[in-house]
């Protein structure tokens, strides 16, 4: 049951990723980010209600924690999907959002196996190759220090996420998904940009943040019925999504040394899930 959950949400991650990513190319990523965080917190509060749950003041910590992650990892994804190639940034964004857990499971007792530390040593190179590229002589791609910020807020995402228990229900992740449009909102105007809506495409955000929060529901199960090590790395299966609809939408093609770099990044998640 937790590889299934771990598998949805990685659909609906994905799903989410595509349609708040090209909606940013149309518009500007922060106000889409915004929208969905927004969006992401009423579908949050509606199933709150709609269950059972008595959250100590521990779980909604995690839950505000899980929030400024949230808010930050898909602000930072939205805005690289706008300036990169989508090809190249959600992998990025997978490997952050894979490993910083695995860390935090050891931290916390988890004992992965051979196969997590080899998928590690694949990640290093995988996001240097799939960093550069083609025709250029070394520079980072366009959109790729997005990724990296977005595989950490994911990551802390995921790891605090995963440390939610069953009885608290569901409240945390509607504090999750408020801190998130406040986080939104507060690192959009310390880089200078515009956040708050104003234009008719960016309420697609919307779409994108309830399948996010479908995402967050179907992984946070996923860590109550298994190990955070193995719901994170397969729910960082999520690019796989976003790759293949902007293969089929966009036209867009990984070629020479990206597509072995991420090749390698999706042997290190797999090898990560496989442990």
């Amino acid at each position: 049951m937790a590889v299934l959950l771990s598998l949805a949400a990685a659909l609906a991650y994905g799903l989410s990723d595509f349609v708040g990513g090209l909606a940013s190319r149309r518009t500007s990523a922060w106000p889409v980010a915004f929208i969905g965080s927004v969006a992401a917190f009423a579908g949050a509060v509606v199933l709150t209600l709609a269950t059972d749950g008595s959250p100590t003041r521990a779980d909604l910590w995690w839950g505000a924690l899980a929030g400024i992650g949230s808010g930050t990892g898909g602000a930072f994804l939205y805005r690289g999907l706008a300036a990169g190639r989508m090809g190249v940034v959600a992998p990025i964004s997978a490997v952050g959002a894979a490993l910083l857990p695995v860390g935090v499971g050891v931290a916390t007792g988890e004992r992965p196996d051979a196969l997590v530390w080899l998928g590690i040593l694949a990640a290093v190179p995988g996001i240097w190759l799939v960093s550069r590229e083609p025709g250029t002589s070394g520079d980072l791609a366009a959109g790729i220090v997005d990724g990296v910020l977005a595989g950490i807020g994911f990551g802390v995402l995921f790891a605090a996420m995963g440390q939610v228990p069953e009885e608290a229900g569901l409240a945390p992740l509607a504090l999750a998904q408020l801190v998130a449009a406040v986080a939104v909102a507060l690192t959009a105007s310390a880089l200078g940009a515009r956040w708050w809506p104003h234009d008719r495409s960016q309420a697609w955000g919307a779409a994108a943040g309830l399948l996010g929060t479908a995402a967050t529901v179907t992984f946070l199960l996923a860590t109550q019925s298994g190990l955070l090590t193995i719901a994170s790395v397969l729910t960082s299966l999520y690019p796989a999504i976003t790759i293949a609809l902007a293969a089929v939408v966009l036209k867009e093609r990984i070629q020479g040394s990206q597509g072995l770099g991420l090749v390698l990044c999706g042997l290190a998640v797999a090898l990560v899930a496989a442990a």
